[in-house]
């Protein structure tokens, strides 16, 4: 495999969260973006984390913290394009703040299975996960121009740009995100 860098995706404004800052809210007592780390830092070379509040709390962890280029919250590609452009790697692997139980190969079930493909994104049995993704760098100035035309689907994005889906052989429990309170609850069990 060639050099990578993961960006955790912590960026947004937590809505369905109560406005909490998602990355930082507790899980088994630590912060969600925590158990993301400790899962997706030995799959890659460098990890960066993607935030825009809150940056001294996600710096304290020893990665690079960057926050989206454009204004307003626009969303996880606003995180994905910010990590493009921070990142001196040619492949960089995403994954969302609100998934405390990734598995801890899909960056490399991606890599293998992406064949030609600039982009790929994890596949559950039930759905896509596209915050779950591996993505060249090149995309950096098209997802610039998909952005300012004010676009925000993700999918369509990845799609447009000759990306497919890659099934990850995992539970579906793997994929859980944690997006509201309830959730923090439904999977502290």
């Amino acid at each position: 495999m060639t050099a990578l860098t993961g960006v955790i995706l912590a960026g947004g404004q937590g809505r369905r969260m109560g406005g909490q800052d998602k990355g930082l809210v507790l899980f088994r007592g630590i912060p969600l973006y925590q158990h993301v780390l400790q899962r997706l830092r030995p799959q890659v070379d460098i990890v960066m984390i993607s935030a825009n509040r809150n940056l001294d709390r996600y710096q304290s962890s020893g990665c690079r913290v960057i926050s989206d280029t454009l204004p307003d919250y626009p969303g996880p590609l606003a995180g994905m394009l910010s990590g493009l452009q921070a990142a001196q790697t040619e492949w960089v692997a995403f994954c969302s703040c609100d998934t405390p139980f990734v598995p801890v190969d899909y960056v490399e079930q991606l890599e293998r299975h992406r064949a030609e493909a600039p982009a790929v994104w994890a596949r559950s049995a039930e759905r896509d996960h596209p915050a779950l993704a591996l993505l060249h760098r090149s995309l950096a100035e098209p997802l610039a121009d998909y952005l300012l035309r004010g676009e925000r689907r993700l999918m369509q994005f990845l799609r447009e740009q000759g990306g497919h889906a890659v099934t990850i052989s995992q539970d579906d429990a793997a994929f859980r995100n944690v997006n509201t309170p309830d959730d923090l609850e439904d999977n502290a069990l």
